[in-house]
């Protein structure tokens, strides 16, 4: 029996994947198994995995090595889902091809996600930006407590749970899988964990946040898409517009819209406030979308949001909702 799948995409990582892999190694059971998806590179990372898979696997150690390659690029959230439907564990966790692990790590996630028994487990985890380090936790004051995940959910103007979406900061029971609330939104370039972290606080029945850390998530690497200003970035207007249209179907849709609308519109200013990374043509398609996206919000919810929110943001936004947006705009 697989106790635990960890499921890693790649994709043009060959500088970072070597440390990815020692770590991994370093967290090796002979009841854990590595799902490495390669989403089509076309630098190294295909032979670097392929290495490492068998050399994993000669070692020993290690349960279960799976290596599948994609022939297209389909994105993280394509990728992780392909893991997903790969994976045979117990329990399942993600990991990001340039990220790396503390040794032991993974042990210490079991044990804590079977000792509380719920359906998934939040951790806290160290950002790397160059050489700086910095702990960021999860916006979750209890610790090691089980409670309902849609009671971590608001409030409204402060950050919580499903403000800190990132996937490889926990482990999740494969019943999560079986319920059909694990998988991501296929296709997504970007904020694929928000619709995501927002579908298991409403619809899982039960999480825990613990202080452990394990997970070195390296910021500001040059391919990631946080920091390439094309019109991938654009797919947090399709994320968030699913958070809200599956929010507002949820029968406490009235208690917990506020939240997920003002995320939205926090997000939208973040972008707009850094608009001079985008490329021209992709910084107008933003304005026009974003503009689109605010006249699709439940207005008497928006306005709200925007009564809560500092000037500067307040300001910029309802300049912008004002704004004339043709359906041409929007498509180009």
């Amino acid at each position: 029996m697989v106790k635990l799948s960890v499921i890693v995409p790649f994709y043009n990582v060959q500088q970072y994947a070597p440390d990815t892999l020692k770590s991994l190694r370093a967290n090796a059971r002979d009841d854990f198994e590595f799902v490495f998806v390669d989403d089509c590179s076309k630098d190294e990372t295909p032979d670097i995995l392929e290495r490492a898979a068998k050399e994993l696997q000669g070692a020993g150690g290690v349960g279960r090595v799976v290596h599948v390659r994609h022939e297209v690029n389909g994105g993280l959230a394509t990728a992780r889902n392909t893991g997903i439907d790969a994976a045979t564990g117990e329990y399942l966790t993600f990991l990001d091809g340039d990220d790396w692990l503390a040794p032991g790590y993974y042990a210490r996630l079991v044990a804590a996600i079977e000792e509380l028994g719920c359906d998934f487990v939040r951790t806290d985890h160290v950002q790397c930006t160059a050489r700086a380090r910095s702990i960021h936790r999860v916006p979750h004051g209890l610790r090691d407590v089980v409670m309902k995940p849609r009671d971590a959910i608001l409030p409204a103007d402060r950050s919580t749970s499903v403000d800190y979406p990132y996937a490889w900061a926990g482990v999740y029971h494969r019943r999560l899988v079986d319920k059909g609330l694990l998988h991501f939104t296929d296709g997504l370039r970007t904020a694929e964990d928000r619709p995501w972290i927002w579908r298991l606080h409403r619809e899982a029945e039960s999480f825990a946040a613990v202080s452990l850390l394990g997970v070195f998530y390296r910021r500001g690497v040059a391919s990631s898409l946080t920091q390439i200003g094309d019109v991938r970035q654009l797919d947090f207007i399709r994320a968030f517009d699913q958070v809200i249209r599956e929010t507002a179907q949820d029968p406490e849709a009235e208690k917990l819209l506020p939240k997920a609308v003002r995320t939205y519109c926090a997000i939208i200013s973040h972008h707009l406030g850094s608009i001079e990374r985008f490329e021209p043509s992709v910084a107008r398609k933003l304005k026009a979308m974003s503009a689109a996206a605010l006249k699709r919000m439940p207005q008497h919810v928006l306005d709200d949001a925007l009564d809560s929110m500092d000037i500067e943001r307040a300001t910029r936004l309802r300049r912008l909702r004002r704004r004339s947006v043709s359906a041409g705009e929007v498509a180009a």
